[in-house]
């Protein structure tokens, strides 16, 4: 019995600990202005949907409707804001996030590296004009391709929109962090290979300590869904289910390297319930961490953005080209698109642009996006050089140019070590040595405060 009371005494005395530091955390005066939107950007027409090559005709109907949600934070410290839109697409391009922030340069001079466009990758969203162009093995009619360019510019315009209205909204607002684990990601290149299961999460919460907003990161492919319906697929579910646990408000969901892992399901054609128990898995993790204790974020935001050249292998000649192109299907039709710009008197092109961006708020947390369909290896080779309870990586940031393999994943070969370049549009695989200068340049940006022995105040 004493020792019952003396246990008893001592979770008392945790519990009125963790309540005087949560209660602390929200007493002080606030360390941000954060604003939120949601813009629906569901097409009202039908349109060809992009991430599966066998798809020849255009939507039927919308499953769920898909969103650009858009977040913009400012400390108190800082001369401007961040502002992040996170869009249910399966990739928006380097041209369209570009477009996007010269327009806020101009109109709220939103500096270039304070502005960053994640996509989920939904495989049942509308195609995207230039992106993944040799995806369906044949040219796309001209009556499509005009609806698939009338949406690449209304998509466009509302995550302008988006983007302004969160700068609009911005209010007092403590931010605080934790990392969760959800476990329906495998890799789908080797049975028992690397994944990365961890659920990072940004909670946002007003003066009062109701939660506005959420921002979060799961590296897996939204490809549950592969039917003629517009959806969000699981990334869209999970939205939708925080967005109902926490009213009035918006939960962005950005892709970590999941370039090599699919949902244990694989693709279902359409059956929707599988997507949408993913997603209720991603809402009620997130959930759980919202009762718990979150490290509170109260540092200023520094940022950057490189754009790196990453170079190719020998691209074929002509002739090997003409050969190519006597094959079947989409790799017949890819050489002779390639064909077809050589006659034109184009040059192909010899490297692929890439971009790597960080945001870092202090020595607490740092935010890392790495362009292109990105395979574990990257997020894994960043959680072992540097502090992985500060660490947070993203892909499929700023652009989706094509895979971004690993040397490892180069070296196999396969799909994402360079087969899907036939429907990416580039003329070769990657050269060896791009992890080494895409990581060299993260660490750069990182600099050694998120190192693991590195942290202000430690000796």
């Amino acid at each position: 019995m004493r020792l019952m009371a003396k246990v008893t005494a001592v979770c008392t005395a945790l519990a009125a600990i963790v309540a005087s530091s949560v209660g602390s955390a929200e007493s002080e005066p606030p360390s941000y202005k954060v604003g939120f939107a949601r813009i629906d950007i569901t097409p009202s027409y039908n349109i060809r949907l992009s991430g599966f090559a066998a798809r020849q005709t255009e939507s039927v109907s919308v499953r769920e409707h898909i969103f650009a949600r858009a977040m913009a934070i400012r400390a108190n410290a800082d001369p401007a804001p961040v502002v992040l839109v996170a869009v249910e697409s399966i990739g928006v391009p380097m041209y369209i996030r570009d477009e996007v922030a010269s327009r806020l340069r101009t109109s709220k001079q939103l500096p270039d590296e304070r502005f960053t466009v994640c996509s989920t990758h939904t495989h049942t969203a509308p195609v995207i004009d230039k992106v993944l162009p040799t995806l369906f093995g044949a040219p796309v009619p001209s009556e499509q391709q005009q609806r698939i360019q009338q949406y690449t510019r209304e998509l466009t315009d509302k995550i302008e929109q988006a983007a302004l209205a969160a700068l609009a909204d911005m209010r007092p607002a403590h931010l605080a962090y934790g990392i969760g684990q959800v476990g329906f990601a495998i890799n789908r290149r080797t049975r028992g290979g690397p994944v990365d299961h961890d659920l990072p999460v940004i909670s946002i919460t007003d003066e009062h300590g109701r939660i506005r907003g959420l921002w979060l990161n799961y590296a897996c492919h939204c490809v549950v869904l592969s039917d003629f319906k517009v959806s969000g697929d699981w990334a869209g579910y999970a939205s939708k289910e925080l967005e109902r646990l926490f009213p009035d408000s918006v939960a962005l969901i950005s892709i970590g390297c999941g370039a090599d892992s699919n949902p244990q399901s694989g693709v279902t054609g359409d059956k929707a319930g599988v997507a949408e128990q993913y997603g209720q898995e991603i809402a009620a993790e997130v959930d759980r961490l919202q009762r718990s204790q979150l490290t509170p974020v109260r540092a200023d935001i520094r940022c950057r953005l490189d754009k790196l050249h990453l170079p190719l292998q020998a691209i074929p000649t002509r002739e090997q080209w003409a050969e190519r192109a006597k094959e079947p299907g989409p790799t017949g039709y890819y050489a002779q698109v390639m064909l077809r710009r050589l006659d034109a008197g184009e040059q192909l092109p010899a490297q692929i642009p890439l971009a790597v961006q960080t945001w870092k708020f202090g020595d607490t947390l740092a935010i890392v996006f790495l362009s292109g369909e990105v395979v574990v290896d990257y997020s894994l080779r960043l959680k072992k050089e540097f502090d992985s309870k500060r660490l947070w990586v993203n892909a499929y940031s700023n652009d989706v140019p094509c895979y971004i393999p690993s040397e490892r994943v180069l070296k196999e070969g396969g799909y994402e070590g360079g087969g899907a370049m036939v429907y990416y549009g580039w003329p070769a695989a990657f050269a060896p040595g791009l992890e080494d200068k895409i990581i060299a340049t993260a660490r750069t940006q990182l600099g050694d405060q998120f190192k693991l022995a590195a942290r202000a105040g430690t000796p």
